[in-house]
């Protein structure tokens, strides 16, 4: 949405055509102008809007709420449906950027893990349905990334618990990796791989040690970022 941080990423990018569309992927007007640059085909779409508010579900209020939802969930819906023609027509990859917090449900992140859960299950739907067109789906899900999204109050959580953290160029070579390999579905990093199996077998052992922790987030639940 911001035309400054589009110029920027385009000049990592010397000598090569690269086409900035300022738009805002949750509304319709700005996906068409997304649509209108694509053209005809389309080798890889990568879902990465994303947006976050923290603090105890009582405290959120409804445009937060509805913020994430249109963000996380909604807005990559939409466009990967107004732009699988040009991913049949080039036999594309929609890579749909998730999180750990989309199947290890964390106190005072609800609404966005419920986002990111939301996104895994679509993802995995999508797959299946548009598999005769020979379309991949890869849902990828890394663990904290130290990016302006998680500053502010997130950070000091993460810290409080001693979150493990990934830099955005780390992240961003394994999801390219797993782009060029056709993978289907990736959490990054470890042991957050390792949790995400364990609290789909053993629950209540993970309800635990995350009361625990939220014990140590709870003074920073207050802060809210954008």
């Amino acid at each position: 949405r911001t035309e400054g941080s589009l110029l920027e990423t385009q000049e990592l990018f010397p000598g090569t055509r690269a086409v900035i569309v300022v738009a805002d992927v949750t509304s319709p007007e700005g996906r068409r102008s997304i649509a209108g640059a694509v053209g005809q085909r389309l080798d890889v779409l990568i879902n990465n809007a994303g947006t976050l508010s923290v603090g105890h579900l009582g405290d959120m209020d409804d445009a937060a709420l509805d913020r994430m939802a249109a963000t996380n969930l909604v807005a990559p819906m939409a466009l990967t449906r107004d732009l699988l023609p040009a991913l049949r027509a080039a036999r594309g990859r929609v890579a749909n950027i998730g999180s750990v917090f989309g199947d290890i449900a964390y106190p005072f992140f609800a609404a966005y893990s419920a986002t990111k859960f939301a996104l895994r299950g679509w993802s995995e739907a999508l797959r299946r349905e548009v598999a005769d067109s020979r379309v991949g789906v890869l849902y990828f899900a890394p663990r904290y990334t130290r990016t302006a999204l998680n500053e502010g109050a997130v950070e000091r959580m993460a810290m409080a618990v001693g979150m493990r953290q990934d830099t955005p160029e780390v992240v961003a070579e394994a999801l390219v990796s797993d782009i060029e390999r056709d993978v289907r579905e990736r959490f990054y990093g470890w042991p957050e791989k390792l949790f995400v199996r364990l609290n789909a077998l053993w629950p209540r052992q993970i309800d635990g040690a995350l009361s625990r922790q939220a014990t140590k987030m709870r003074p920073f639940a207050l802060e809210r970022i954008a």
